[in-house]
């Protein structure tokens, strides 16, 4: 069975992000889904002074491990003033330390959603730039505008959006399982 590691790029316990996470999860089958909480990994901000004089942090050896177990990774961005999210960037700077290659080339469906009408693409598409240069392969993106209007309890409202995330979950599924 293969593996899909998500994460929800931030440390909000009410997160839209992690909503839209748990909608799409809930869409795949056959496959076993690990959840990253990033609270589960409280760490000091990177700098390569306290590198130097503590290493590297036990909890994020223990997660570039766990990020080797995937066979794919679905990652929902929280858009913080049109970037990553202060924790999201901070575990990424860390992880590079130990393994600049953090995503392992493996197939990869970007995310994000907000109140607002861009639907965290700012972040989306710093993402796209950044990503490859840390071993992403990304087979799709997805944007959720105004999630207040397009999200209920039941999932996404809008028909025209669920049908988009849906070819991109078809996308991600059909690259996922072609890996060797």
């Amino acid at each position: 069975m293969k593996k899909i590691i998500t994460i929800a790029g931030t440390n909000a316990q009410k997160s839209i992000n992690k909503n839209l996470l748990s909608y799409t999860t809930s869409l795949l089958e056959n496959v076993e889904i690990i959840s990253i909480d990033l609270n589960d990994y409280i760490l000091p901000i990177y700098g390569v002074d306290y590198e130097t004089e503590n290493g590297i942090p036990t909890a994020i050896k223990r997660l570039d491990e766990l990020l080797g177990t995937a066979n794919g990774f679905i990652i929902s961005l929280a858009e913080h003033n049109g970037s990553y999210a202060a924790v999201f960037k901070n575990t990424i700077d860390w992880l590079s330390r130990v393994n600049m290659k953090i995503w392992r080339e493996k197939p990869m469906l970007l995310m994000a959603t907000s109140p607002g009408d861009r639907g965290g693409t700012t972040v989306l598409e710093s993402a796209k730039t950044y990503f490859p240069y840390l071993g992403g392969s990304i087979i799709a993106d997805f944007s959720l505008p105004n999630f207040y209007d397009n999200f209920s309890e039941n999932g996404i409202s809008d028909t025209k959006l669920k049908e988009e995330l849906n070819q991109k979950i078809l996308l991600f599924k059909q690259h996922l399982n072609n890996q060797l």
